[in-house]
């Protein structure tokens, strides 16, 4: 059973820096893509940042473009978010998530991908 868990929020003032992780067992990720989304009080949960295998690729939404880094370790099993210039309307629940299946969908679609971390809650206050 695949299992992700997140960690590294918190709250913070705009303009610092976080760095979110996301630990992965019982699957290998080497072969899979990797993504994190994130989710706003009354908002739709929307793709932030997509990884693909081997990390030479990724995939930003506009509103984090030039400001969030999506890494991977493949031997540690792990993807990373590094965070930078962070304003409030970076608040919300982040979640990193991954699909059963290996191969890579190149999309942010969330419904692409089946297993899910508990997500993590990040507050930037102004």
């Amino acid at each position: 059973q695949v299992q992700l868990v997140e960690s590294g929020g918190g709250s913070v003032q705009a303009g610092d820096s976080l760095r979110l992780s996301c630990a992965v067992s019982g699957s290998p990720i080497t072969s899979k893509c990797m993504v994190w989304f994130r989710q706003a009080p009354r908002k739709e949960r929307e793709g932030v940042a997509l990884i693909g295998i081997g990390g030479i690729h990724s995939l930003y939404a506009d509103s984090v473009k030039g400001r969030f880094t999506v890494s991977r370790d493949d031997a540690k099993n792990t993807v990373s978010l590094q965070m930078n210039s962070l304003s409030p309307e970076d608040s919300a629940t982040y979640y990193c998530a991954t699909s059963t299946s290996n191969g890579c969908v190149w999309t942010m679609r969330s419904n692409q991908f089946d297993v899910w971390g508990q997500g993590i809650v990040v507050n930037v206050s102004s």
